[in-house]
């Protein structure tokens, strides 16, 4: 009988020792989470070509909707995510609650208007339907970008937040369509334009080198995409040896050569 019990027990630790195992991360590994274009495939390449030689081990988590990754790594499913700006990391702290850092910046993708109905912006009708992202900070970042090709201005001051409501001044009656961004490739066909975010742009093989009406400009954005992680982690010789590599010659040649300057190193 005690033979028994002794065996039950030892089953039972045994159970509970491969359960304690399997429920949180390996320590050794650092877990980032990421968009898939082109922020999956840039931390994809770092993983294959540079994190063994560099004593990294990596691993790469791909999400389909971007606003489930800073929850996910306020809750600690992640160690740091890889797709987002400061402008919406800001948003997105002051509306979950959390203090997630941004680390620093690796690319930039240029937003830009495109079209199935117009080859270019004289050809907006009176009227149009111009969809634009609908989370406060890209919609913002849209609207400064139609603002700086003269189709609308903006009331002064509110350039960094601007809604619809603070045109200024719309000559062409402009109707602006609040989407969700993923959604934006999608339904450009049921609008005269659309300001697609350069990830979403890139999945759907618009080249905003090639296929935009307007891009924004590269000197002094502040759009640019980085490593996000924990205050706790933002130390973490991991995360330091990651940096590292995503801003190295290795790197940027991977961006240059990878996206022809839809996608730019920062």
């Amino acid at each position: 009988m005690l033979r028994k019990i002794t065996a039950t027990v030892a089953a039972a630790g045994l159970l509970f020792g491969l359960a304690a195992c399997g429920s949180g991360k390996d320590k050794d590994t650092l877990v980032v989470g990421a968009t898939s274009v082109p922020h999956a495939e840039i931390l994809n390449y770092v993983k294959k070509n540079l994190a063994d030689k560099a004593g990294l081990k990596l691993e790469v988590k791909e999400f389909s909707n971007y606003e489930q990754l800073n929850p996910a790594l306020k809750d600690g499913q992640l160690d740091a995510n890889y797709f987002q700006h400061k402008p919406y990391l800001d948003e997105s702290n002051q509306k979950l609650g959390s203090k997630l850092v941004f680390v620093a910046g690796v690319h930039l993708e240029p937003l830009a208007l495109y079209s199935k109905k117009v080859k270019q912006l004289s050809e907006l009708k009176q009227g149009a339907t111009v969809a634009v992202p609908s989370d406060p900070s890209n919609e913002a970042r849209a609207l400064k970008l139609l603002a700086a090709n003269q189709l609308i201005t903006l009331k002064p001051g509110t350039e960094e937040k601007a809604t619809p409501k603070d045109v200024a001044s719309n000559p062409k009656g402009i109707k602006f369509k609040e989407t969700d961004a993923a959604a934006l490739p999608r339904q450009l066909g049921d609008v005269d334009a659309s300001v697609i975010n350069g990830n979403y742009a890139l999945e759907a093989r618009l080249d905003p080198s090639k296929d935009a009406l307007a891009t924004e400009s590269a000197q002094g954005n502040p759009y640019v995409n980085g490593l996000v992680t924990t205050p706790e982690k933002r130390d973490d010789e991991k995360i330091k040896k990651l940096v590292d590599l995503l801003r190295g010659p290795e790197v940027k040649k991977f961006i240059q050569d990878e996206y022809h300057g839809s996608v730019l190193p920062a």
